[in-house]
């Protein structure tokens, strides 16, 4: 697929707000036809813009829970470091989230636990093990700030 133009930007937009918002609602916001629109969205599917879609789960629905933040250093920055590091984290579903960042440390992760016992099975059988990692640095949240403020809306 070529560069994204203004409309597939203004697509994926909404998408990010809705993924189950309709092609007919998404294509009258963008001013084009809902065949247009639907094609515009098959092509980005298919070239890998869209990877897919997902539920996101309000965490005070859940069980109680919490986040854990964990900031990843690598023993080195080169790119076969990163690349081994990125494919070991894609092949575990435990780790939600995780960020290439600059500063302080290589990788920003976030898991979400049920009780200190399961991130310690996280911190074992995962995080230790993930290629070429020199140190690990993990924080947990206390509450989402802007979640109870996003339930309110």
């Amino acid at each position: 697929m070529s560069a994204l133009d203004a409309t597939d930007r203004n697509i994926l937009r909404l998408l990010r707000l809705d993924a189950r918002m309709s092609t007919a609602k998404i294509a009258e916001e963008v001013g084009l036809s809902a065949s247009t629109c639907l094609r515009r969205i098959k092509l980005m599917e298919h070239s890998g813009v869209i990877r897919g879609y997902t539920a996101l789960i309000d965490h005070a629905a859940r069980e109680a829970g919490m986040a854990v933040i964990i900031n990843i250093t690598l023993e080195r920055q080169t790119e076969d470091y990163l690349n081994r590091f990125e494919a070991a984290v894609r092949r575990h579903p435990e780790i939600q989230e995780c960020y290439l960042m600059t500063g302080g440390s290589d990788y920003l992760l976030r898991v979400e636990v049920e009780t200190p016992g399961d991130f310690e099975r996280i911190h074992t059988e995962i995080l230790s093990t993930l290629p070429g990692v020199l140190r690990i640095h993990s924080s947990f949240s206390i509450r989402n700030v802007l979640g109870a403020r996003r339930r309110a809306r």
